[in-house]
């Protein structure tokens, strides 16, 4: 065991090879029987990961489903923000994820040293995270908010309530925007969203007029005011199942349309062009793509890499995330 854990602190999961004839998707859910365990993944993760998780969803849902779950494991299939905010709501649980290496941009733009420090030029100030932070931002939080959410609560506040925003600059403009509230805004922003290329989409609208271009808040700016509509990640995918358009350009990670075309296949998604050219001609995260159907298996079966969050910061980063959700309900 002790070489194992060595071995995943050395690579950040465990690298340990599966027989070919093994059937990936029949011994996971065995072993999610036989651990009591619950798969929960986000949108932007692989297609047949997304099929056999047990819930599927935005950063809002998965919290929600991470604090409501009676399972003994978890397996957070995201990135590593993702599995340190179910380790928070359910510290008595155990939270492993498929690869350390699963990071994400925006978390990282804000260390939590620089971040200390901004805060307290701003001591009138209340934080307002966005869940895409690690622990230690969620602990020198007041409240954390999602893009689901992010509008109610900051509406929710007394309008004469001064408000630090973090990390992502694009959310908190929009929502600034929208709410009328004048923010101080944390610089942070994440790659995959600031990567939709403004020239390609208007050659990608021209070539598809009829349809109806929606995205993310994390977009930047000058790519929110050619939307017709912007949302979380749950609330794109509403968006086309609902509307009676049948052609959409989506300006999010691709993974979400996984589920957009299991929803309507008869209509047609398109995702919105990156700036860098790629496999798919549209914006990756390539930490989200880290993880794979034999991660998830191995990690299920030797239950490693686990998540642990420090109890003082875990207790500080509860009462930020438990507040948000009182405030979503």
């Amino acid at each position: 065991m002790e070489a194992l854990l060595d071995e995943v602190q050395r690579v950040g999961y465990v690298n340990k090879p599966v027989a070919e004839d093994i059937d990936l998707v029949a011994e996971i859910n065995r072993l999610k029987k036989e651990k009591n365990a619950v798969i929960l993944a986000h949108y932007y993760v692989d297609g047949a990961i997304q099929d056999l998780a047990d819930y599927i969803g935005d950063s809002l849902g998965l919290s929600q489903q991470a604090a409501a779950t009676p399972a003994d494991m978890i397996v957070f299939c995201g990135v590593h923000f993702m599995g340190e905010t179910a380790k928070v709501l359910s510290p008595e649980k155990k939270v492993v994820i498929p690869d350390l290496n699963a990071g994400c941009s925006l978390a990282d733009s804000a260390p939590a040293d620089k971040f200390a420090a901004f805060k307290a030029q701003y001591t009138d100030h209340i934080v307002l995270s966005y869940i895409n932070c690690s622990a230690e931002i969620k602990a020198l939080s007041d409240i954390i908010v999602t893009s689901s959410n992010a509008l109610k609560i900051v509406e929710s506040l007394p309008k004469d309530q001064k408000i630090i925003f973090a990390p992502d600059a694009n959310l908190g403009r929009f929502v600034s925007k929208k709410t009328g509230r004048d923010m101080v805004l944390w610089d942070g922003a994440c790659i995959v969203h600031i990567d939709i290329s403004l020239e390609k989409l208007h050659k990608l609208r021209t070539d598809y007029p009829e349809a109806k271009f929606i995205a993310h808040p994390e977009c930047q700016e000058h790519i929110l005011s050619e939307a017709d509509f912007v949302g979380s990640t749950t609330a794109l995918l509403k968006y086309v199942v609902d509307s009676p358009e049948q052609t959409f350009i989506v300006g999010t990670e691709a993974g979400i349309l996984h589920k957009m075309k299991q929803a309507v296949p008869h209509k047609k998604i398109i995702p919105a062009p990156a700036t860098q050219n790629n496999t798919c001609a549209c914006s990756e995260c390539p930490y989200m793509k880290m993880n794979t159907l034999e991660k998830v298996y191995n990690c299920m079966l030797y239950e490693q890499p686990e998540i642990i969050v420090p109890e003082d910061v875990r207790v500080k980063a509860y009462e930020s995330v438990a507040r948000m959700l009182e405030l979503s309900k």
